[in-house]
């Protein structure tokens, strides 16, 4: 009797082990990743303290921002080339819809190096991937730096740090504002005189966007009319307000 008891505990006790130990098999098994490298053309070294951020998104809505579907920040960088993987979960990949890996490089949050075009990939595809990326031009902190370069609008006053910069803004020298918004094109005059700068005759085009994009467009506009002051320090323009508060930050990105 004892021995069928024995009998019934260890072997009645095998398949509750075994189902254990398969959870998190299957867990793993569920997640996807997607890996490749990133390099740029130029033979620099980067700074020990680079960060490399790379992200995989839902590019598919020209009028939305992209929506990230998996990202992978490898700090300290090291050199070029910088291999990554991005983990991600397979069921949010939806048929029919466009995908894009984007990338940058930063250290001290300055901006060195960004993907100036879309890498598309099938996130379902077992290829390695390969992003090369544009320097950001170094700029000095002259009164001319402002005019002919292409910025990136990263912080507007009212909205905060802007996460995946989509908006621009770019001087030329007849002093023409055109660049894009987080929705729509936009065109201003600018007076640039020394450190100070006037922004006018704000004028765009009429197109609808999600709530949260139009918010961020009227706030990036209503800062730059705001705007009386200037400086450019290493590839960052900052405008300040009439009272020298900080409105609007932006990178280079020509």
């Amino acid at each position: 009797m004892l021995d069928r008891v024995a009998e019934f505990f260890v072997f009645g006790f095998v398949p509750l082990v075994i189902g254990m130990l398969a959870v998190p098999e299957l867990s793993v098994a569920a997640e996807r990743s997607l890996k490749g490298e990133v390099t740029y053309r130029e033979r620099i070294a980067l700074p020990p303290n680079a960060v490399l951020s790379v992200q995989l998104a839902d590019v598919s809505l020209a009028d939305a921002p992209a929506a990230v579907v998996g990202e992978r920040k490898v700090a300290p960088a090291g050199q070029v080339p910088i291999k990554f993987e991005i983990s991600f979960d397979p069921t949010v990949i939806r048929p029919n819809m466009t995908y894009a890996l984007q990338a940058r490089i930063t250290a001290d949050d300055k901006l060195l190096f960004i993907t100036d075009t879309r890498y598309q990939v099938d996130p379902l595809s077992d290829a390695p991937q390969t992003i090369v990326l544009k320097m950001v031009a170094p700029t000095s902190g002259s009164t001319a730096s402002v005019v002919g370069e292409l910025w990136l609008v990263d912080y507007i006053d009212g909205i905060g740090a802007i996460a995946a910069p989509q908006a621009t803004f770019r001087v030329n020298k007849a002093g023409r504002v055109g660049a894009s918004g987080p929705c729509n094109t936009y065109s201003a005059t600018a007076k640039v005189d020394g450190e100070t700068i006037v922004i006018s005759n704000i004028e765009s085009t009429d197109k609808a966007c999600a709530p949260e994009l139009m918010a961020e467009e009227k706030a990036l506009f209503e800062a730059l009319a705001k705007a009386a002051s200037y400086r450019v320090d290493d590839g960052r323009l900052i405008i300040a307000d009439k009272d020298s508060r900080e409105i609007l930050r932006f990178s280079a990105a020509r």
